[in-house]
């Protein structure tokens, strides 16, 4: 079998992770992935590109050997047609500019049965993965434009049953699409970006830290109430608006002002972020639903134990990685623990970067990737 050589990762907003250039505008985990995996396989060869927004820079412009295509500005476009000029018009045309071998993308939308059918009538091959659980329930799916949920929920549908290979980030998640889709999937361990140093315990300036774009499924308002429960403990929170949760940021940010052990920083570029969880003692996930977080990688490779009430193949408490609670006084005693206890901190500490060094070859990693590539 010919192996192939031009991938092309299809993510709008990968741009503000892959150039830090244009960092100020928000990301989600899924970004971040992209990014690392483009920039993995382009070390090794392949010809790797990305169809991204429209943010203002080149087409076609480069960054760590990884090329560039423009589909369409966020905003642009007249409503009721914009969902064919410029967004399925913009996406075929820096597709067929790509001209790749594999088209690799996440998230449902309506982008999966556009990317299908482009690969269809160039006899290409589409990889899909699984960013949310919610990407496998039919009834849950978390799409991009609400008000058009009916049509873009049928576009995923039909594009998900036409990929060529389906990646998923657990278990659950490969169990949930078998179950609710009849599809079958691989699992596929994240990317994970190496850390030359890891901060000791009595050098963490921050307490608890909670990162994450502010929507309601994030539930941002329960670390506030947390907050409230540790006083003597100073909380550090980041996260940018999402649309159609403006006002819900502007909620959060609100009563963030008003608790006085909690510094509220709205949105930080990735190329940033990752210093607070080097500096943090514990990080906090209140979400009331998630995939595989990428935050919960950035923060076991720092050495910084989880605190959440989601445990994505139940890792957390097998390999003892922070820990997993069901109530908000139960996550507030053991955040006290972690955040005051050193001896307690160390050892989670020691667990989390010993299964990072042991689960996250990167090219083991890479090569169930490559496999779903080629087959």
């Amino acid at each position: 079998m010919k192996k192939p050589r031009k991938i092309c990762f299809i993510g709008l907003k990968n741009l503000p992770v892959l150039a830090r250039e244009f960092n100020m505008h928000g990301i989600g985990g899924e970004e971040v992935q992209h990014t690392l995996l483009a920039k993995a396989l382009a070390l090794r060869g392949y010809d790797v590109s990305m169809v991204v927004a429209d943010y203002g820079q080149p087409d076609g412009a480069e960054w760590f050997g990884i090329k560039t295509f423009k589909a369409y500005k966020p905003t642009e476009g007249l409503p009721g047609l914009r969902f064919f000029w410029p967004r399925w018009t913009g996406m075929w045309s820096a597709l067929k500019r790509a001209d790749a071998d594999v088209y690799y993308l996440s998230c449902a939308s309506f982008r999966v049965a556009l990317t299908a059918m482009f690969a269809r009538r160039f006899k290409r091959k589409v990889v899909f993965r699984i960013a949310s659980d919610m990407d496998c329930e039919p009834d849950k799916l978390l799409l991009e434009y609400r008000y058009n949920y009916w049509r873009d929920k049928k576009l995923y549908d039909y594009g998900l049953r036409r990929v060529n290979g389906i990646l998923a980030q657990s278990v659950h998640q490969q169990e949930a699409l078998l179950r609710n889709y009849g599809l079958p999937s691989v699992v596929a361990p994240m990317m994970v970006d190496v850390v030359k140093h890891v901060v000791p315990f009595d050098e963490r300036s921050t307490a608890f830290l909670w990162v994450s774009n502010i929507r309601q499924l994030k539930r941002p308002d329960l670390l506030l109430d947390l907050a409230a429960t540790l006083p003597e403990l100073t909380a550090h929170m980041i996260g940018g608006p999402m649309v159609g949760s403006e006002t819900l940021f502007q909620q959060i940010s609100k009563r963030a002002g008003a608790v006085s052990n909690v510094v509220f920083h709205g949105q930080i570029p990735y190329h940033d972020v990752n210093d607070y969880f080097s500096q943090s003692r514990v990080f906090v996930n209140t979400s009331e639903i998630e995939g595989f977080p990428n935050s919960f990688l950035q923060a076991w490779a720092r050495g910084t134990p989880v605190v959440s009430f989601f445990d994505p193949d139940g890792v957390i408490a097998r390999e003892g990685l922070g820990c997993t609670v069901r109530s908000l006084s139960e996550m507030s005693n053991v955040v006290r623990k972690f955040c005051l206890d050193a001896e307690e901190w160390k050892a989670a500490s020691e667990r989390c970067k010993s299964f990072m060094k042991r689960q996250f070859n990167e090219d083991e990693i890479l090569e169930i990737y490559t496999n779903a590539f080629e087959r």
